[in-house]
């Protein structure tokens, strides 16, 4: 593929398509997290009352999402192309490492994305029970399914706006529900634990679950304005987004109404603002949660698709993976994420989010391992946003992070282990398909992966833009400052830090 062609198709793809902003990303960022508060309820309940679930989203924050934000932050902007996570750890460890987490991440992002559509009408179904029966139920879930998809299709500048619309109705209900409860809280109902009715693995679970994919968002890199600047801003804006929304509803439900911890389940927050508001607030409430599981469909999809876009840019998928329609958005990948949602959905919540859990806590500790690799392997590779500490430092910072995984790991049931194993297993097998394919042509692979790119155009848009900063202000989610280097080399420390076809 010649520079002139790859000049037409990148100019073709982006024309007319404007690159996500900070509000968007921070807005997809959510959603990729949490989408707010609905699903957990189930840690008051699995932790024996409302002091655990408290103290947990005050203290997990702190040993996973903020480590696993700044793993992002540096990576992300260090590698800003599509496909984000499968270029860290094919850097680090090879492409054939890589493809098993891409395919590990969209397999479970697929499943995960099964469950919103479901979820969608179990929140209805409350206010019309005619989606309780099959020959409702069905056609509305493939309905859905079509129209979240084809809205995905249209383009992804309108999902991070429609997601920022999304986040703020999603979220106002609890601001006023936080607002009314303040007459009635008592601060000691917070301090009600039961031991004995602790269920970890489900705590654990419910957790983990609500406090993940912070690096899922690295996967369309390729598609935001100023990466260096606008990733750092954005995940710092959606930690505190996720954790205050995570944290009012809890403190003003478990503070103003004395329920027994077994009433917390997936659901109740709409019973709690009925009690502390009314009607009103509990017909809102349901609103919020239904809509919001547009938002969280939305980002998954977005995420997955240009996931596999990126893959295909890289030479590990074929090329129909990484084609555009007029709206910049991959097509074909987005119809193979939405057929997957289809045919997973008949899994249950529980099954899928500790699934989810496994197969998210493996790729997760290559992602970590990928990290501290790149700081010993590649010292110069040009990192726009660096976490200020050196490799000592960021590899005392991934411990608590990779305990909690394997922890995590250990708590899953023999089922999970068995369908876990079974979709690792299958994901060994794809690569050297994928490799068979390719050398005898049954299919059309690009001859001009991203590495390659990076050869005809040594100063890509990114790097034009971080030469521009002749000073090193900037934004970090640790010390406000982002260490922007301008050296003659920069065209080389890129390229390193590519993932290079061998």
């Amino acid at each position: 593929m010649g520079e002139e062609s790859l000049a037409s198709n990148d100019s073709q793809s982006t024309k007319g398509n404007p690159k996500l902003t900070v509000l968007p990303l921070v807005a997809l960022i959510f959603y990729d997290v949490s989408g707010g508060p609905f699903g957990i309820e189930d840690s008051v309940k699995a932790g024996g009352g409302p002091l655990l679930s408290l103290l947990g989203f005050l203290i997990f924050p702190l040993i996973w999402s903020i480590p696993e934000a700044l793993v992002t932050a540096e990576l992300a902007t260090s590698f800003p192309e599509n496909g984000g996570y499968v270029l860290w750890i094919s850097s680090a460890f090879g492409p054939f490492w890589g493809f098993q987490v891409g395919f590990w991440k969209w397999f479970g992002g697929v499943m995960d994305n099964a469950l919103y559509p479901v979820l969608f009408l179990d929140y209805l179904k409350r206010s019309f029970p005619v989606f309780n029966q099959l020959t409702a139920r069905i056609p509305a879930l493939l309905g859905i399914t079509a129209s979240l998809t084809y809205l995905n299709y249209r383009g992804l500048n309108i999902i991070g706006f429609g997601a920022v619309g999304l986040a703020i109705f999603s979220l106002s209900p609890f601001l006023v529900m936080g607002l009314l409860s303040i007459p009635r809280i008592k601060p000691r109902q917070w301090l009600v634990v039961d031991f004995g009715k602790v269920d970890w693995r489900g705590y654990f679970n419910s957790m983990f679950w609500n406090l993940n994919y912070w690096d899922k968002a690295s996967t369309l890199a390729g598609e935001v304005e100023n990466p260096s600047r606008t990733f750092p801003k954005a995940l710092l804006g959606a930690v505190v987004l996720v954790v205050v929304s995570y944290l009012i509803p809890l403190l003003s439900g478990t503070g103003a109404l004395r329920t027994p911890p077994s009433e917390w389940s997936d659901g109740y927050f709409a019973e709690v603002g009925f009690l502390i508001g009314g009607v009103w607030l509990k017909w809102w409430i349901q609103a919020a949660a239904a809509m919001s599981n547009m938002g969280l469909f939305e980002a998954e999809m977005s995420g997955d698709a240009f996931q596999l876009l990126g893959m295909s840019e890289m030479g590990m998928l074929p090329t129909i993976f990484s084609s555009r329609s007029k709206y910049g958005t991959p097509t074909f990948s987005i119809l193979c994420s939405a057929t997957g949602v289809v045919f997973l959905s008949w899994m249950s919540f529980q099954e899928i989010v500790e699934f989810l859990n496994f197969l998210y806590s493996v790729a997760m500790l290559l992602e970590f391992a990928a990290f501290i690799k790149l700081r010993i392997k590649k010292p110069d590779l040009h990192r726009p946003y660096k976490v200020p500490l050196q490799t000592f430092g960021v590899t005392v910072l991934c411990i608590p992070p990779a305990l909690l995984l394997v922890l995590v790991m250990c708590l899953a049931s023999a089922k999970t282990f068995v369908v876990s194993g079974g979709v690792i297993i299958l994901g060994l097998f794809l690569y050297p398909a994928m490799e068979h394919a390719k050398a005898e042509k049954w299919a059309t692979f690009d001859t001009a992966p991203v590495s390659d790119r990076i050869l005809l155009d040594p100063l890509p848009t990114a790097c034009q833009e971080h030469t521009e900063v002749t000073d090193d202000a900037s934004v970090s989610l640790l010390s406000g400052s982002v260490i922007v280097t301008k050296e003659t080399q920069d065209s080389e420390i890129m390229l390193e830090g590519i993932l290079k076809v061998e």
